[in-house]
Order: structure tokens, then sequence, then C-alpha cells
């Protein structure tokens, strides 16, 4: 059993490896604790794994993974857990934004029997439109709905206890959301400030478009918090608000057509000038899509989102039942250094 596990998932980073090797190394060797690093290859396209391979061959501590595709970020994580072997397992980006001299201070506050660290990027080097103000409304978000209040769910740079990331089951972007997944088993969650550099090589591989799938992602989140062995109680739920919208239509309607048929009857009479909205041609029945529209919009959004939660439930069990993984190992290089 070593101290530290250190994951990074890398994606056509080739040419900041070398620095990134270099620094890490540099680092855990100054804290003089047993140490590996653990770095997942997802699939890249670049030079990243015989990059990889060459700084292998000269830092002893590296250990290499190689995936067949691309699979994502979550999934090379994912790998990364499995194959760590430290006490403590830390996460950080490959692009070298995340600082490698921070890992001192996350173990510190580890040490001092906190189960989760989590990186604060408060002096974020990078764009406001484009990167911050989706990170800003996307980590309010989180907190509300998780309950897990933190101001940068979407920094990489994370210390995490062994028994935390060892009994995690990880798909789509949930990696971020592992504070809040952590806090639901009883972790105790604690984020410091960190550094945050501007990148130096390539270009970042995420955009706006990558916020839908983390809200969709905390859709489900939220759904396996409170319902996942409960799930009566939302189904339920929703089942008898559309009972009540359907029973209030079907009301309404009953009395558009009595209203109809009684001024049918009362035209000319007192009942019609003692009641003028009443008559044969009334408002709904001429303009049946009000009742139409409505029907199709809540029980078709309703639905799929219903679906979806399904759906991952459905994954889940599919995986975690048959043990079968999100991402399929090429070949695997380098080995662990005791330190």
């Amino acid at each position: 059993m070593l101290d530290v596990s250190i994951v990074v998932a890398i994606y056509n980073e080739e040419e900041s490896i070398p620095a990134l090797c270099e620094q890490l190394d540099r680092v855990m060797r100054g804290l003089g604790r047993s140490y590996e690093i653990l770095l997942v290859d997802d699939g890249s396209r670049d030079r990243s794994w015989e990059t990889l391979l060459a700084m292998a061959a000269q830092y002893p501590c590296l250990k290499l993974i190689r995936f067949r595709r691309n699979f994502g970020q979550t999934p090379a994580i994912a790998a990364g857990f499995d194959a760590a072997e430290g006490e403590v397992v830390i996460t950080l980006d490959a692009d070298l934004q995340n600082d490698p001299a921070d890992i001192p201070m996350l173990l510190e506050h580890i040490a001092r029997g906190v189960d989760v660290v989590s990186g604060w990027r408060k002096d974020r080097q990078d764009r406001f439109l484009d990167r911050k103000l989706p990170s800003m409304l996307a980590n309010g978000l989180i907190s509300k709905i998780t309950g897990v209040r933190l101001h940068d769910y979407g920094c990489s740079l994370k210390a995490y206890r062994r028994e935390i990331v060892k009994n995690l089951k990880l798909y789509g972007e949930m990696h971020r959301f592992i504070p809040a997944l952590a806090s639901w088993v009883g972790g105790r969650i604690d984020e410091v400030p960190v550094r945050h550099h501007a990148r130096r090589f390539g270009k970042s591989k995420y955009g706006i478009s990558r916020t839908l799938r983390v809200v969709l992602d905390l859709m489900t989140v939220k759904f396996l918090l409170q319902y996942s062995t409960r799930p009566i109680q939302i189904f339920g739920r929703i089942g008898i608000r559309f009972g009540a919208v359907a029973l209030a239509m079907l009301l309404l309607v009953v009395a558009d057509w009595a209203a109809g048929m009684c001024g049918a009857y009362a035209e000319g009479g007192w009942l019609a000038g003692a009641c003028p909205w009443l008559g044969p041609h009334t408002y709904l029945l001429k303009r049946p899509f009000w009742i139409i529209t409505p029907l199709v919009f809540l029980g078709f959004c309703l639905q799929f989102i219903t679906l979806g939660l399904m759906a991952e439930i459905q994954t889940r069990t599919y995986h975690e039942s048959q043990n079968k993984p999100i991402y399929v190992i090429r070949e695997t290089a380098g080995s662990k250094s005791k330190g």
C-alpha cells in the first residue's frame, strides 16, 4: 500500500506532459512519502502516448494506462481510481493550469480528518464569457441542488481518501460531483483556494456545450441522492400531479359542455340574460388545442425526463451487476515508486 496516488487524465497534451511529470515528481519526492503517478491516456490523437513512454523511462514513479479510444474524462479518472494503490488519491488536470505545488496543502487537510479536499480556483486564469461565467452558474446550481456548497466543483485538483473513491461508480460527467456523492455517504468535505495558471500549450477541450451535459448529470445526481432507494416517491408525486391536472381539465371540459347545453335551452330566456357567457359554442369547445397543448407539453417533457432517470438506473444495474467497465484499456506501461 502506497501513501499517495496521483491520477491525471490526458487527452492530446503532448506538449504539457514533460513539464507535468517533472513538477509532479519534484513535489512528491520533496514530501518523503511513497507514491505513484497514474497517467491515463484517453485515446489521444497526437503523440501523447509516445511522450508518456519516454517520461516513464525517466521517472520510475509513473504508471501509464492507454485507452483504445477516447472515452471521456470521467472514465479516465475512474480507470485511475481502479488502479490506484495509495491511501490518498489526488486528481488534477494535465494542462499545467493546476499547480502541483498545492498538493502538500491538500494532504495537510486530509491529515486533519477530512475525507475530500476540493480545490477552489479563486483567481481563475480563464476567459470570462465562455469559461468562468458558465462555471459560476453551474457551481451555484450544483450547490443549491445537492446541498453541498462549494465555490468550484469544476476544479480537477482534489484529494480523496482511498475508501471514498474505491466505493464509487462513475458514469457520464459524474467525476465533478464526487464531493456531493461523498457527502451523501457521510464524508467530510473541505474546500481550499488553490493556484491557477493560464494555459500554456494547446487549447481547452471544453466549452459552453459541456454545461448542458453537466445539468443533465446533475439531475441524475439529485435523483440518486434522494430517490434511488425509493423511486415511487418521485414518480408517484408526478403521477398524482398529472392526475390532479387531468381531473381539473376534465371538470373544465364538462363545465364547458354543460354551459353550452344550458345556453342552448336558455337562449332568449331569463337564464341567457343572467349568464351572458353561456352559449352553445363556447371558447374551449371552439379551441380544443388549448387542452391538447399543455397535455402534450407536460406529458412528453416529464415522460422523457422520467425515462432518462430510469435509463440511468438501468445503466448502473447493467454495468454493476455484470461488472461491465466504462472503458477499455489498450495497454499499460511503467511501474510504481516506493518513494
